[in-house]
């Protein structure tokens, strides 16, 4: 059974989605403490959290709002957005993460995101792979590398990576479906790797075509929020 995990990105403390991650098209659904007690009492176990302030000024800005989160709910978060330094990071786990997503810094400070890893364990890391064009993108998605998603993936998996959040920006709150392709190829390429697939959920449907092409988990947001997923048919169907 494909993991279900509901998104809520942040900005100035309100849950909001973004279209292929432009700040511009910034669409506000409320309040994220809340929003997170009402996946937990549908079901859901898990919950991913995104500091879009703190992506923006690649510092971790939204903690209190994930402190929050974490305090009055029982789910397991994984938090991203912002985490350039081990300050940021223990900032995060502080709050409550219980896994966090580093992108950025391995893309820019491989030593270091290296160093985490050995240091906090593969189990509490996901390396965030953010791609445009088939190139990593990085600091919410406002910069491309010149990385290759593939060269980027086989090195850190090498060296010890399990958890991979990989989302195809031109998909992203598109709701037209995922990359599943693209997902099929990573988990060709890395069995063993425990692959998040995001952007371009748009139905139950679309989640059910990512469970049947063996992606162990699935991150969604702007179709909850947009009323194209009812969550408590999907809880019904999909939940265990």
């Amino acid at each position: 059974m494909i993991e279900l995990i509901p998104a809520i990105d942040i900005i100035e403390g309100k849950c909001v989605r973004l279209t292929k991650g432009d700040y511009a098209t910034k669409k506000e659904y409320g309040d994220p403490v809340s929003m997170a007690q009402e996946f937990e009492q549908l079901g859901f176990k898990r919950l991913h959290v995104v500091d879009l302030d703190g992506a923006k000024n690649k510092h971790v800005v939204n903690d209190a709002t994930l402190r929050a989160i974490t305090r009055t709910t029982q789910l397991t978060v994984d938090f991203g957005g912002g985490v350039k330094t081990e300050e940021d990071l223990k900032k995060a786990y502080e709050a409550g993460a219980t896994l966090v997503t580093v992108g950025s810094i391995a893309v820019t400070n491989p030593e270091l995101y290296l160093e985490w890893l050995q240091k906090y364990g593969t189990g509490r890391l996901i390396l965030g792979a953010d791609v445009r064009k088939g190139k990593v993108s990085i600091n919410g998605w406002l910069e491309d590398s010149d990385l290759e998603l593939t060269e980027f993936l086989t090195k850190y998996m090498q060296a010890g990576t399990r958890n991979i959040l990989c989302t195809e920006i031109s998909k992203d709150g598109m709701l037209q479906g995922p990359a599943i392709d693209l997902y099929k190829q990573v988990m060709k390429a890395h069995p063993t790797c425990h692959l998040i697939a995001s952007g371009g959920v748009s139905s139950i449907q679309d989640i059910e075509a990512l469970q049947e092409a063996g992606i162990p988990a699935v991150v969604f947001g702007k179709a909850i929020y947009e009323g194209r997923i009812d969550l408590k048919e999907l809880s019904k169907k999909m939940l265990v």
